[in-house]
């Protein structure tokens, strides 16, 4: 499963947010998101990193969505 950690009002977050549903609706990957202002222990951990990219839990990227590695990451699926 693929996490973008998010935050409302960050062009970037939308633009993570339409990239990873484009790649996971593709691939057939279920996907959340996950607001780091809306949990203190996210917030912690991410707080000036969002957007940021969670698979099965573990970071795999910020900022931006790497395409190629994410497709790569998700080909398990």
């Amino acid at each position: 499963m693929v996490t973008v950690v998010t935050r409302q009002g960050c062009h970037l977050c939308e633009v993570a947010e339409a990239d990873v549903r484009r790649i996971c609706d593709d691939m057939g990957v279920s996907w959340t998101l996950e607001d780091v202002d809306a949990d203190p222990s996210l917030r912690a951990e991410y707080g000036d990193r969002v957007p940021v990219i969670l698979v099965d839990g573990e970071e795999h990227g910020y900022w931006r969505v790497e395409e190629p590695r994410l497709r790569a990451a998700l080909a398990g699926y």
